[in-house]
């Protein structure tokens, strides 16, 4: 039954264009009111995040049939950020209150939600290569030990693993844990490993922090211009650039900046670096950079941990070392770094944001810039503020953890309608060049790996965690579900990224049992076959994972959503046969059971596929 009051922003008849908007685009709204509610007019109220009244706008009557007549309004909004609106309908029994219900649909109420409209900068651009194929991400001291050589003399007192295979040394729920326990992967590795990197059909590839620090995972920066010794040196870096260029893989680095380390030349609170510390004392050059208490007895530091003093991203001395001319973004990008993941973007304030997209893209028009941001992007609040990161002026992009979620608890409980709603909200709600170059993971350094997330179904104590083997029953339910998630992954808008070992069975619970180191020689192979074969389709058809999206179901179990009107993909999660009355081409990938059939495509319960359709 048609409802007595009929918008829904996902609709392009209802909205155009769908989803964000460049500054000064026009912008249709249709809103369809039955005659029975004896309507005299429809207002838009639009009003600017942060401001209580909005601007009253007026629709005009477009098309009036039998039961019902369709109002319309043409608009355009000046000024970049995030707007919200909500329609006031006057009837012959007085004004009507409409916001947003149920899949972005209108529906009739008081202190309603209101529709969201995110408005970004004419001229935000964003590079084209990444969404061109797949991103790998490593974790360095755990991918790849080339040689033999005795590992160098380091700053602090670090672990030595001589046996690769061995898991990672933690002391559960001890505050002094360190993570200096290492297995010496190194930079030459990676090196060697490329054309193995490649052959999944890498295009990009995402490194963990490679800069000297006294952590395994050196998030606690020592030295932003040096390459931590156990990978390397700067000319190794040099030569892997050079080296995946060849192969036409680009380097990006993780760029840690809201703190450093205690252990650190700027800070120096152990004294292992020849240089005048801003915890020994406030003449030091770096002392602006760090908060302390009057008495210089405390300081501020992330999240409570005193091996990471935060900075201060706003003093002029830290903006000009990391984000000058000579700076660290300058000196690692002529080094042949072509982007930047920003950890914690969350943390570091729009002025910083500001200042480092100009270095970055003064460097490099074409470079990527993505940030770790867990939540929705275009609405998240941070310290007290929204954070402007898609507008244009911050963030090309983000990591995608909404559409993680949505994919692997779609791969857990067949929930279509939840998936699709997570979908369409993140592609009503992100600028297109942002939605472009989304960086697609289901398993990063921070989650606990695919594997053991699709696997193992009931709850593992955090102190078992380290010693818990998957069962091979696990394992099989874990390596299938995580094969028909990847087929969701590779396939949405956005590029994939492949978190190293995933493809070769590695499984795991969260840090630091996500970070074991790859398993040469152990590989599961039909399990890479699979990744490769997935990576050969994007290049495919890489013209049509930068087209159209669009669902063609979503219910029962069953999503399936066509890109550029050539390429299918569909997944049923049910427990019946799901349908999709598109002809098919051929097969490309798939799990499970699927045929082509003269009238369209069969997908069988908890199988998959990706398609080729014909025209």
């Amino acid at each position: 039954m048609q409802p007595a009051i009929y918008y829904d922003s996902w609709n392009p008849y209802c909205k155009a264009p769908f989803g964000a908007v460049r500054e000064h685009e026009e912008i249709t709204l249709r809103l369809t009111v039955d005659t029975s509610l004896r309507p005299k007019g429809v207002a838009l109220i639009l009003r600017k995040d942060g401001e209580d009244v909005g601007s009253r706008l007026l629709f005009v009557q477009n098309v009036a049939g039998n039961h019902s007549i369709t109002y319309r309004i043409t608009f355009s909004v000046e000024d970049a950020g995030l707007y919200f609106y909500r329609f006031e309908i006057e009837t012959g029994n007085g004004v009507l209150f409409v916001g947003r219900g149920e899949k972005a649909c209108a529906t009739v109420g008081d202190f309603l939600p209101e529709w969201q409209l995110t408005v970004y900068q004419r001229d935000f651009y964003t590079p084209f290569w990444p969404e061109n194929g797949v991103m790998y991400q490593i974790f360095p001291d755990r991918f790849r030990k080339s040689g033999n050589d005795p590992l160098p003399q380091a700053k602090n007192k670090r672990i030595i693993h001589e046996d690769w295979y061995e898991r990672p040394l933690f002391t559960q729920d001890d505050p002094k844990y360190e993570a200096t326990d290492f297995y010496g992967g190194n930079l030459s590795g990676i090196v060697e490993k490329l054309p193995y990197i490649r052959s999944l059909g890498t295009t990009v590839l995402y490194l963990n922090p490679i800069f000297e620090a006294a952590a395994n995972h050196r998030y606690n920066t020592g030295d932003y211009l040096q390459i931590d010794p156990y990978l390397g040196t700067e000319e190794d870096f040099k030569l892997l650039c050079q080296e995946a260029e060849k192969l036409g893989i680009s380097i990006i680095l993780d760029g840690v900046f809201s703190h450093t380390g205690s252990d650190s030349i700027y800070f120096n609170k152990e004294g292992h670096y020849d240089s005048e510390g801003a915890f020994g004392s406030p003449e030091s050059p770096y002392y602006s950079w760090y908060q302390f208490s009057e008495d210089r007895t405390r300081y501020e530091s992330w999240w409570g941990f005193p091996t990471l003093p935060n900075v201060d991203e706003t003093d002029p001395n830290y903006l000009e070392f990391i984000c000058g001319k000579d700076g660290v973004l300058a000196h690692w990008m002529k080094a042949g770094v072509r982007g930047w993941r920003l950890d914690v973007a969350d943390e570091l304030p729009d002025t910083f944001l500001e200042t480092l997209r100009r270095r970055v893209k003064a460097e490099n028009r074409d470079a990527y810039i993505v940030g770790e941001v867990w939540e929705d992007a275009s609405n998240k609040s941070s310290y007290g503020h929204r954070r402007p990161y898609l507008m244009g002026g911050q963030l090309d992009s983000v990591m995608n953890y909404p559409w993680r979620s949505a994919v692997l608890n779609f791969m857990r409980d067949g929930n279509a309608d939840v998936f699709y709603e997570a979908v369409m909200g993140i592609l009503d709600h992100y600028p297109q060049p942002a939605v472009c170059t989304l960086m697609n993971s289901l398993s990063t350094h921070d989650t606990v790996r695919a594997i053991t997330c699709l696997g193992v179904e009931h709850p593992v104590p955090s102190d078992q965690q380290g010693t818990y083997q998957l069962s091979s029953q696990e394992y099989q339910r874990g390596k299938k579900l995580f094969q028909t998630a990847a087929l969701l992954q590779y396939t949405l808008p956005g590029f994939p990224c492949l978190y190293y070992g995933d493809e070769a069975g590695l499984s795991g619970f969260a840090d630091p049992w996500n970070r074991r180191c790859y398993p040469w020689e152990r590989e599961d192979t039909e399990l890479i076959d699979y990744f490769r074969r997935l990576g050969a389709v994007r290049e495919e058809f890489a013209v049509a994972f930068q087209g159209e999206f669009r669902f063609v179901a979503a219910m029962d179990g069953l999503v399936a959503f066509v890109r550029e009107g050539k390429v299918l993909t569909a997944v049923n999660r049910g427990t019946q046969d799901g349908f999709v009355a598109l002809k098919g081409k051929q097969v490309l990938a798939k799990i499970g059971n699927c045929s082509l059939e003269e009238n369209g495509i069969r997908i069988g319960p908890d199988s998959g596929a990706v398609i080729e359709i014909k025209f």
